[in-house]
């Protein structure tokens, strides 16, 4: 559905989990949402191709607000036999189909600017037409955040590229150093050595980690549901915290930072152990200088070896700063209190400028990591849902 110079009560940045849950919950209670971006486009065209989803199945369902529109019944729709894992493409053709069952008006092209225009906000859509909406919900995801270090800032793209930049591994060339010890970094290791690259992954952590690495702890019946949510984020007791985000905007800064830097520290699924096997891995290390000659890469590490790539894929992670959202006016982004470029958001996940909510990883400084990932779609929305129907009007 395209929008064209009309007024709507609140307009959605970004059509992806976020976005479309938000919209959901928000059409349940009568207030019709209109979302802005094509569905899905960071998990269709940023994921490389084989990609899994690290998030257990019980935490890979989109919100909505009867559990009508779940995983499992898109499975069950689109004669999708379940697995264990579920894969990138997969999900994405179940959030293509989740959109297609809410009936929220969808608008796919790109908003290029948001700003003030009195008591509302001006939306300037990529065709260069406006629309006026009275609130601004901005999930938008972190396709922007993405962290490139600046040791390889030097490098072009044809020789240096982040995992979720989107381009096929299998062009990469036949040498590739993998940077990062998370777990994009380690599954695009894998799928590389599957392609039959030469792949070395260079990590600063003195060992790689694994996440759930203490299945004992999982099989205590009552004392492990005590010590882990279904979210299974963070090890054994932070995953219960991180399961109730109004208890961790209640808790100082910097235990809600520790807490929060824990739940998401690198590591990765111990599925990709026995894929990694035969994957030459140097942990302790980092790169000290990273220069193109004659089509090659030469890296320097810190410990003085060298090594020639032809290509440097960078798993090195996100960092959120709201200001890479380039949607959003200077005006605007300077209205918005931060914190290291989190918006600080409240109750409804309401920044301080008025009539702007953010949803997902940008709230997660505010209300902590639950919202980085797909299952925190849910308390998000309701979140949301529940400002609106006591702040509505």
């Amino acid at each position: 559905m395209n929008v064209s110079s009309v007024d709507c009560e609140v307009a959605i940045v970004g059509a992806g989990p976020y976005g479309l849950s938000a919209a959901a919950h928000l059409r349940n209670i009568g207030v019709e949402a209109h979302v802005f971006g094509e569905p899905m486009q960071f998990w269709s065209t940023g994921m490389p191709e084989g990609m899994l989803l690290r998030s257990p199945r019980p935490a890979s369902t989109i919100a909505d607000p009867h559990r009508d529109f779940t995983l499992e019944a898109y499975e069950t729709a689109s004669g999708t036999a379940p697995v264990k894992r579920v894969a990138g493409k997969t999900f994405v053709d179940y959030g293509k189909w989740f959109q297609q069952q809410i009936g929220t008006p969808l608008d796919q092209r790109s908003v290029g600017e948001v700003q003030r225009e009195g008591s509302r906000f001006r939306l300037t859509l990529s065709d260069g037409l406006p629309v006026t909406a009275r609130r601004v919900i901005v999930a938008a995801g972190i396709g922007p955040f993405r962290k490139n270090p600046e040791v390889f800032s030097e490098l072009c793209s044809c020789r240096a590229s982040h995992c979720y930049d989107g381009r096929p591994l299998k062009g990469l060339g036949k040498r590739v150093a993998v940077v990062g010890a998370g777990q994009s970094a380690l599954e695009c290791a894998a799928l590389l050595h599957e392609l039959g690259v030469d792949v070395e992954v260079i990590a600063r952590i003195p060992a790689l980690r694994w996440i759930g690495m203490h299945p004992r702890l999982h099989n205590l019946g009552p004392l492990s549901n005590a010590l882990y949510s279904k979210h299974d984020i963070g090890p054994a007791g932070i995953s219960r915290l991180v399961a109730y985000p109004h208890l961790m905007s209640h808790l100082p800064l910097k235990p809600r930072d520790r807490i929060r830097t824990r739940a998401v520290r690198s590591a990765g699924a111990p599925w990709l152990i026995p894929r990694l096997q035969n994957v030459r891995v140097s942990t302790g290390r980092h790169v000290v200088s990273a220069t193109e000659i004659g089509g090659e890469v030469e890296l320097r590490l810190d410990d003085g070896t060298e090594r020639r790539v032809d290509h440097v894929l960078l798993g090195t992670g996100y960092r959120v700063d709201i200001a890479k959202y380039e949607f959003l006016s200077r005006d605007l982004i300077r209205e918005v209190r931060q914190l290291d470029g989190y918006p600080i958001v409240g109750r409804g996940l309401c920044a301080s400028a008025p009539g702007l909510h953010f949803t997902g990883a940008p709230a997660a400084r505010s209300f902590g990591p639950l919202l980085y990932f797909v299952t925190g779609t849910d308390f998000a929305s309701r979140e949301i849902t529940s400002w609106f129907r006591h702040n509505r009007g």
